[in-house]
């Protein structure tokens, strides 16, 4: 597969995705140019056992250099698992698992060797998305905004409208789908929103010994305790003018913040506190959204999806209402990224990692020798 610019033939793309929340593995099917969607395939889901979660948690904010054997061993496989099952592809994505995230310091680290995938799988891999973003100046997150461009445009949307992924980390992008490309100036702006699930998910494990709260039940059942979230609010990152990006852990605060308060009440603050700070970044947005289509996992905790609606102004929807699966987005995105690197197209621009220039970030790997490009 040769790099070349500009549009060219669409292709199906495989996609891969582990996100902070420390769930399972997304793999999903688009077929694409690059450019434009023009169908959604097959997906995957390859769920964490507990025991691989624990180890996976024991591993954040590990560095290169450390003893990682075990965790990376059960990230390939649990990426083999799933996206060996689907066919037909003619190239992948692969994300890999993000442990730490420092890009003004260490930089930023994913485990999983792409090299190795393209083996497994007979099939050209991109992987490392974020390091090429990072060395010149970028965030190296969030890398999904040029995808969600492409889904704007695919939805047919005509005004500015905001996508918002609540994963462990929440993100934000904002879009003016009449610009005629993700990365021409104005036409997105991306940020990290704050914490998301990721402190509830703690949370429950710690006292309940579940992975997350089902439904938002337990929350629901809850009292915000108002001088936490105020306690909360007062952290400067909320303050701080965006592109901007987080570490999954950049709020571990959040948990100490409610350490007195009965579980119910610790879990409706930990949600409401997510629900805040995508408040604090509507703030940030060029123009009023017209509308803010959710994807993540947090589009079904019901409590958090009430708060995010008191607060907007705006319409707030889960990307099933405009016919996209939130649940395999990310892992789409990956798809198309990858296209997108192996044509030589920019993966990330100023307006969404805050990198100095439009950059292609990304390795690509091929099966039949193991190259590897930049």
């Amino acid at each position: 597969m040769q790099k070349t610019k500009g549009k060219g033939e669409r292709l199906w793309a495989m996609g891969a995705m582990s996100g902070t929340s420390l769930d399972g593995v997304d793999a999903a099917l688009i077929e694409t140019d690059g450019h434009d969607i023009f169908a959604f395939g097959a997906s995957q889901y390859r769920a964490y056992s507990a025991d691989e979660q624990r180890v996976l948690s024991a591993a954040l904010g590990k560095w290169p250099g450390e003893d990682l054997g075990a965790a990376e061993d059960i990230v390939m496989r649990a990426h083999l698992d799933a996206m060996a099952q689907l066919e037909s592809a003619a190239l992948a994505g692969f994300h890999g698992q993000t442990l730490a995230h420092d890009p003004r310091g260490r930089g930023t680290h994913q485990i999983g060797d792409g090299a190795a995938l393209a083996e497994a799988l007979s099939l050209p891999v991109v992987w490392d998305f974020r390091s090429a973003d990072v060395e010149l100046g970028g965030q190296g997150a969030p890398l999904a905004p040029f995808y969600h461009f492409a889904c704007a445009r695919h939805i047919g949307a005509k005004a500015p409208l905001a996508f918002l992924n609540l994963g462990g980390v929440g993100n934000i992008t904002w879009i003016d789908p009449a610009k005629d490309s993700p990365e021409a100036e104005g036409a997105l702006l991306a940020f990290d929103t704050g914490p998301a699930n990721a402190p509830i998910n703690d949370l429950m494990m710690a006292r309940r010994g579940v992975p997350f709260d089902e439904g938002g039940a337990l929350a629901r059942k809850g009292v915000v305790a108002e001088g936490a979230l105020e306690l909360f609010l007062d952290e400067a990152y909320f303050r701080k003018i965006p592109p901007k990006s987080l570490d999954r852990d950049a709020f571990a605060d959040m948990i100490e913040l409610v350490r007195e308060l009965s579980d119910a009440d610790a879990a409706a603050t930990l949600t409401a506190m997510s629900a805040a700070g995508v408040l604090q970044a509507m703030e940030h947005c060029p123009s009023p959204p017209e509308r803010m289509l959710v994807t993540g996992g947090g589009r079904h905790n019901p409590v958090l999806m009430e708060m995010l609606r008191a607060a907007l102004d705006c319409p707030v929807e889960p990307v099933e209402a405009v016919g996209l699966d939130g649940d395999m987005l990310e892992a789409q995105a990956f798809a198309f990224l990858a296209v997108r690197v192996a044509r030589g197209l920019p993966t990330s621009c100023p307006g969404t990692t805050g990198v100095r220039a439009a950059v292609s970030g990304g390795t690509l790997s091929r099966p039949d020798l193991g190259v590897r490009e930049a």
